[in-house]
């Protein structure tokens, strides 16, 4: 959840739309199902379940995106970055493994967040 990082990954603004939405949507789906019932009656309550659930299930669907993001493996370009990150971080002494032929997202993050522990703020300032 690194500003720096917020231009090069779509993860950032998903994990900020999806924490909101675990907020809000819950408080959306009970007033949208409750002027639904108020509006139209009880004969509307198949229909004002189903809206509330829709809502509820927003923030589910963000969950669900960012693991299965989480699992796909990297671009070649971010591959090379992670694997040069790696070898900065190896220099310095720091264990940290090299990136495998099969290198997902969440391998670069767990690079990424030793980075980001290790490393002074004028390194991400390069970027």
């Amino acid at each position: 959840m690194a500003r720096q990082l917020g231009f090069y990954f779509p993860e950032y603004r998903v994990v900020r739309a999806t924490q909101l939405a675990i907020l809000v949507m819950p408080v959306l789906a009970i007033f949208v199902s409750i002027s639904q019932l108020y509006i139209h009656g009880w004969a509307f309550l198949p229909q004002a379940a189903t809206l509330g659930l829709f809502f509820v299930s927003l923030p589910l669907q963000g969950l669900l995106w960012l693991g299965w993001r989480a699992r796909h493996p990297l671009p070649l370009s971010l591959f090379d970055w992670s694997n040069q990150l790696s070898a900065k971080l190896s220099s310095m002494g720091i264990n940290c493994q090299t990136l495998g032929a099969k290198a997902c997202y969440l391998d670069m993050a767990l690079i990424l967040k030793i980075a980001f522990e290790r490393l002074d703020s004028s390194y991400w300032e390069e970027l």
